[in-house]
């Protein structure tokens, strides 16, 4: 057995010590370049025991113990949320027990309301309806104590081949027990809506939507309800939601050769900026594939997925999904700024020209990835402001020179606008998280700032006049006019490179606590990009396991997983008349 088998079979207070004994001790005595791959020995991140391929089931443990669960390689958070809430609903249906749903405090948990007299009854249903398929039912008011149990929590754990990430109660239908007094039913804990209403309010139909915001905008899937729990509040938000991707295969002959004819046209690049040109900027180590992964598991509610590129597709892609469209150089720039461009300001510039774009979306690069779910209003505030995360770290304040890094420049041209138009200084940068935009904000700016845009979109690599339009100019733009507001986000970001970042991944796969990821890498020595390739590639599986319906793979894997069993009552039908739906922007 290997060093690193057995570290992963370690507890992780032993394997962090370890660890971090290490790091103090061992690394700072070693060549800068093998760091990483001892940091990587020492802080092993895939599965202690990984399942068989051909598994139906795994033992996996969890933050919550030991426990079964069914796999399926492709499987969703939206999806089994969704198959938790149709088997219970569908076995107090076959019972006759009259239920109807409520919204819940978490956007990834269910609920449906059943009579406190009929508690020993229903009890007894679960109990038999979990022996199947490896369910379970645990008290979750109060703890422990089944026979006066006000909520209960009901699930099918699911896993990956690999048993890298469970979903398990975090998604469970949660069935709790409202008593009737006075004329009303009164509910064990506090909702969103009410926690108490008539006994005579109306039952109505409604869709799923409707309870919550992690759902896809068109979801029909209707359940029974209660008619004020069908009310708009103000905090909905109701406007569709996009995302923008840009990608580059820098591994690619032919834009590879169309980088080097750029580079000789453009004979300032080598001494004007080292960083301008450099290759990590244009390395695709699969990325793409796992944030497309995570924004399909943690942000269902996303309308539509735009992809834009020079002309590029991975292999996986599949290009077919109703979601997905992929977006040319071309389309974007028209006859303005200079193709071909490797100048991701120059791009970011352009966004706004998609056509079909929603005015609220989301620019994400490839290697920003969503750590968790999540929902609209953490990028947007109902009324459709944008949400911006600043950094703790400062913009220099010295003025822009000849050895400034091209961010930094860019940065220090913002701040010339911001001061000149606003009167105010730019003093911090932006995270490097998904950036909330507005369309027509975009378009406000480059119809103001016309002459610094358009001298970006034509610079074909990063350039010292440069602005940083997505992700820095249009936010302080926006707030300072009033149509953005200060967010807060948990948020890691971690460089590839340094000895620590094993360590910050294990601790991540451990947690999953925050909303969202960048590894990010820089210009290093060659001899560590094997290892940082290696750690991507460990970590980016174990983290997002299952495939997502972007993948042409997700085809095949989905054909074997064991299909969810529809209900013909309930699922796959028209929505009748009288449904209430969610408003439609």
């Amino acid at each position: 057995m290997t060093l690193r088998q057995v570290l992963r079979l370690a507890p992780w207070p032993v394997r962090r010590r370890l660890f971090e004994t290490v790091e103090a001790r061992v690394l700072p005595r070693v060549a800068p370049e093998r760091r990483l791959r001892i940091a990587r020995t020492f802080m092993p991140l895939g599965p202690a025991r990984p399942g068989r391929p051909d598994a139906t089931t795994l033992r996996v443990r969890t933050t919550a113990g030991v426990l079964t669960a069914r796999v399926d390689p492709a499987a969703s958070p939206a999806e089994i949320r969704r198959s938790n809430l149709d088997r219970v609903v569908r076995a107090l249906d076959e019972a006759g027990v009259d239920w109807f749903r409520v919204p819940t405090r978490s956007p990834v948990r269910t609920a449906v309301a059943v009579a406190e007299s009929g508690r020993d009854e229903v009890l007894r249903l679960l109990r038999k309806l979990v022996t199947t398929d490896h369910g379970s039912l645990r008290v979750v008011r109060p703890e422990r104590r089944r026979r006066t149990a006000e909520v209960v929590a009901v699930c099918w754990p699911v896993t990956d081949p690999g048993g890298s990430l469970v979903l398990g109660h975090d998604l469970a239908c949660e069935v709790e027990f409202w008593r009737e007094r006075d004329g009303r039913l009164i509910s064990p804990r506090r909702n969103p809506v009410a926690d108490s209403i008539p006994v005579a309010e109306p039952v109505t139909v409604a869709a799923e939507p409707v309870f919550g915001a992690f759902s896809a905008p068109d979801e029909v899937t209707a359940y029974r309800t209660r008619r004020v729990f069908t009310t708009v509040d103000p905090d909905r938000i109701d406007f569709p939601v996009d995302v923008v991707y840009t990608w580059v295969d820098g591994e690619d002959p032919e834009w590879r050769r169309r980088k080097a004819r750029a580079l000789a046209e453009n004979t300032w690049v080598g001494a004007g900026s080292r960083q301008a040109a450099n290759d990590s900027r244009y390395v695709s180590r699969d990325e793409l594939r796992y944030s497309l992964r995570a924004l399909h598991c943690f942000a269902p509610w996303v309308r539509r997925v735009f992809l834009v590129t020079d002309d590029q597709v991975p292999a996986w892609l599949d290009q077919s999904h109703p979601r997905l469209t992929v977006v040319s150089h071309r389309e974007i720039f028209g006859d303005t700024g200079r193709l071909p461009t490797f100048n991701s300001q120059a791009i970011e510039s352009r966004l706004h020209r998609i056509p079909g774009l929603a005015e609220h979306f989301l620019y994400l690069n490839d290697d920003v990835i969503l750590g968790r779910p999540v929902t609209p209003d953490l990028f947007f505030t109902p009324g459709g402001l944008t949400k911006f995360f600043a950094s703790a770290a400062r913009v220099d304040t010295a003025p822009r020179g000849p050895a400034d890094r091209p961010a930094d420049s860019a940065a220090k041209n913002n701040r010339r606008l911001i001061q000149e138009t606003f009167g105010r200084t730019l003093t911090r940068k932006m995270m490097h998280t998904p950036h909330p935009s507005r369309r027509g904000v975009i378009a406000e700016i480059e119809e103001r700032f016309f002459e610094q845009v358009t001298a970006t979109a034509g610079h074909q690599f990063r350039h010292p006049d440069d602005i940083s339009l997505l992700s820095s100019l249009q936010q302080y733009y926006a707030y300072l006019t009033g149509r953005a507001a200060p967010g807060r986000i948990r948020y890691l970001y971690t460089d590839l490179a340094q000895p620590a970042t094993p360590l910050r991944l294990a601790r991540l796969l451990r947690g999953r606590n925050v909303d969202a990821f960048c590894l990010n890498d820089v210009d290093v020595h060659s001899a560590a990009v094997a290892d940082q390739e290696a750690l991507v590639a460990e970590f980016l599986p174990a983290y997002l396991p299952f495939t997502s319906p972007f993948e042409l793979q997700h085809r095949s894997v989905r054909a074997i997983a064991a299909p969810r069993q529809p209900n013909p009552e309930r699922d796959d039908r028209p929505v009748p008349p009288d449904v209430a739906l969610p408003p439609v922007a």
